[in-house]
């Protein structure tokens, strides 16, 4: 079972990466190198990724590790703040609002919050797993 201090290290992990996702739109552009059409999707999706891993980390698993509300909690709640950053980004001269980053945005919720989901529960087993016997 895992500590109070780290789900509140994961929680403030979350909420300073919430922070720079708001940062980052909050820039009329941001430049970086074109390497292939549509990157700026992988972007979105590994931003949202990463916050949906720190967010789950801060929520409190059972003994086997997260249930899966806990996951579709936390891919709502990012998809969410994907949704109010599309909106923030209207208001941004140089941006636009794009249905596409929104659903990249909750792809990344996805596979952040599945991501902690599966580590946490490979922990939990290899934790209870008798050594054995010789």
């Amino acid at each position: 079972m895992r500590k109070q201090s780290t789900r509140l290290l994961f929680l403030t992990l979350a909420i300073a990466w919430a922070g720079v996702i708001f940062y980052l739109s909050s820039k009329s552009s941001i430049r970086t190198p074109t390497l292939f059409p549509g990157q700026d999707k992988l972007f979105h999706l590994m931003a949202f990724g990463v916050l949906a891993f720190f967010s789950m980390g801060a929520l409190k698993p059972a003994a086997s590790g997260y249930r899966s509300a806990q996951v579709w909690f936390t891919v709502v709640l990012v998809t969410l703040y994907g949704l109010l950053d599309e909106f923030h980004q209207h208001y941004v001269p140089g941006r636009t609002v794009e249905l596409y980053d929104a659903l990249a945005d909750a792809a990344g919720g996805l596979l952040g919050a599945w991501s902690m989901y599966y580590l946490v529960r490979i922990l939990a087993s290899r934790s209870t797993v008798s050594p054995p016997a010789e």
